[in-house]
């Protein structure tokens, strides 16, 4: 299939081109370091960012995409499920 855009650079303001599976883990890093969180069943999710701050966003609704850089998804805190890191 062609692609139009192969020969561009990746940046984090481009769309993402790989997702993976997060369980949410209190001791375990992702896989890799997201550019955003997809939250598909809605609630709060507790993460930590690349800098090593740990936040909990809370309300969040079923759909929603977080552009953030995390390393880990906290099970800790976390009420929101069908997660999926972006990258």
């Amino acid at each position: 299939m062609p692609d139009r855009f192969s020969s561009n650079a990746p940046s984090l303001t481009s769309p993402a081109t790989h997702a993976f599976a997060v369980t949410p883990n209190d001791g375990a890093d992702l896989p890799e370091a997201t550019r955003a969180l997809y939250v598909g069943t809605g609630g709060a999710l507790a993460l930590r960012l690349l800098s090593g701050q740990s936040v909990v966003f809370t309300g969040l609704a079923g759909g929603s995409i977080l552009p953030v850089r995390a390393d880990r998804v906290l099970a800790t805190g976390t009420t929101a499920s069908a997660i999926l890191g972006l990258v």
